[in-house]
């Protein structure tokens, strides 16, 4: 069961709303976990500002803090929760890095953070700071739409099971178990999905007696095995279990928008060199096509490359 202790939202200056910080709460109240509220506040022309002595920047910079402070404070405020909150803002000018050490220091469980909507007002985009995070924090990290979690929601686990690599079977273990986890906390339904290739063009057109229909055949009943294996593993009903053919990011953000999902659950980088830059590639491809929270994990044995000093 999921047992969150601690939480580190942070709080976007771009926003007019703040989602990250009411999904925050909701899982406060879920969970009991304590809240640290995280404000990155940076204004590089305050560096360059070489009229001032040292001693007027840091006043000044002490200034902006305790402004964003009061300003991080009337927003939670606003929310009108009982939960305690406490307020972190840091001056920093790598937002990432402020953010990822600000939940090492705090032993967060998870970092929180809204994603910002397209022009389309439906799709979302997630900006360089996100990206970061999801590749580098060494804590799930969910990243918010500006909508509720509805109970009685689907959420969905994007998961690999044709896979002979240990490392990525234990993921779609961990990303099993998290998915259900969260179906228990928000009383939804747990469905998972896998994608499959198919067979290249190249290979029907340099070898024409390759039986394409078969190889297909073949791939798709693998796959359909080994999802039935793992869905008895996990005691996952068989209706909510989707083998489809096709790129992930394709098949599943189709799956995602049939199903409505409030929550999409997917594993990032786990490795070092190129089989590192092709999962992480694959995983941001499927990221970048959702339109719901997505919720960023990291296999077991993952280290950040940003170190708490």
């Amino acid at each position: 069961m999921i047992n969150y202790n601690s939480l580190l939202v942070v709080i976007d200056n771009d926003l007019s709303t703040q989602p990250a910080l009411s999904r925050a709460l909701e899982l406060a109240a879920k969970t009991g976990a304590q809240i640290t509220a995280l404000y990155v506040a940076y204004d590089f022309s305050y560096e360059m500002t070489t009229m001032l002595s040292s001693d007027e920047r840091e006043a000044m910079r002490n200034a902006v803090i305790k402004d964003r402070t009061q300003w991080v404070q009337d927003i939670i405020d606003s929310h009108n929760s009982d939960i305690e909150i406490e307020i972190v803002v840091k001056w920093e000018s790598r937002d990432f890095e402020a953010i990822i050490r600000t939940a090492m220091a705090h032993h967060a469980d998870i970092i929180i953070k809204a994603s910002k909507k397209a022009d389309d007002l439906v799709s979302v985009i997630f900006t360089p700071t996100d990206w970061h995070l999801m590749r580098k924090a060494p804590m799930p990290v969910l990243m918010v739409k500006d909508h509720a979690w509805p109970p009685q929601g689907n959420i969905l686990a994007a998961v690999n099971v044709g896979t002979d690599d240990l490392e990525h079977a234990r993921l779609n273990d961990k990303l099993t178990e998290i998915a259900r986890d969260y179906g228990t906390l928000l009383t939804g339904t747990v469905h998972l999905v896998n994608a499959y290739p198919r067979a290249p063009i190249s290979i029907a057109i340099e070898i024409p007696e390759f039986d394409t229909e078969a190889y297909h055949r073949s791939v798709h009943d693998h796959h359909m095995q080994e999802m039935t294996a793992h869905r008895k593993k996990f005691k996952i009903d068989p209706h909510c279990c989707h083998v489809e053919e096709g790129l992930p990011e394709q098949v599943v953000a189709r799956k995602a928008h049939e199903l409505d999902a409030e929550l999409v659950v997917i594993g990032t980088v786990g490795r070092v060199g190129l089989s590192a830059a092709f999962i992480g590639n694959t995983a941001e491809h499927v990221i970048d096509t959702l339109h719901c929270d997505v919720l960023a994990v990291k296999p077991d044995g993952f280290e950040s490359p940003i170190q708490l000093v």
